[in-house]
């Protein structure tokens, strides 16, 4: 009877008790990051805040500012140069603001490559031409 009452009561815990991960919602991602991009050095201080671990915050931040996370992918800013001809190059011209006929637009795209379009053309058919060439 003795040696039962000397041995330690052990506790078996099933996986299946609870899920060991947790699974961030994009939204959630996304306000945690914003919230690390406010103050100065508030990256760990976030982290332990939401109880994220800080390697983690830190690769979601990457992600936000190459726009792959969350609302970041529907919609995304592409960088724009505008370049203006010399004024003796288009005589006649009467309003600055409107493009010459024969103007185009270089388009650089995500995945590298660039694409030059004319003004002219239709945005619906700009949307389908970038959607072709992305896809490549």
């Amino acid at each position: 009877m003795s040696d039962f009452n000397n041995r330690p009561q052990i506790e078996v815990l099933a996986a299946a008790d609870g899920s060991r991960r947790r699974h961030w919602s994009d939204e959630d991602k996304v306000r945690i990051v914003e919230e690390s991009f406010i103050g100065h050095r508030q990256c760990a201080a976030t982290a332990r805040r939401h109880g994220v671990c800080r390697s983690l915050l830190t690769i979601w931040r990457r992600e936000y500012r190459n726009g792959e996370l969350g609302a970041s992918r529907s919609a995304a800013f592409s960088p724009v140069s505008v370049t203006q001809d010399s004024p003796g190059s288009r005589p006649g011209q009467v309003d600055p603001f409107e493009p010459a006929r024969d103007t185009q637009v270089e388009i650089a795209l995500p995945n590298g490559r660039r694409l030059i379009v004319p003004t002219e053309l239709e945005p619906e058919k700009l949307v389908r031409l970038i959607h072709l060439v992305e896809r490549v």
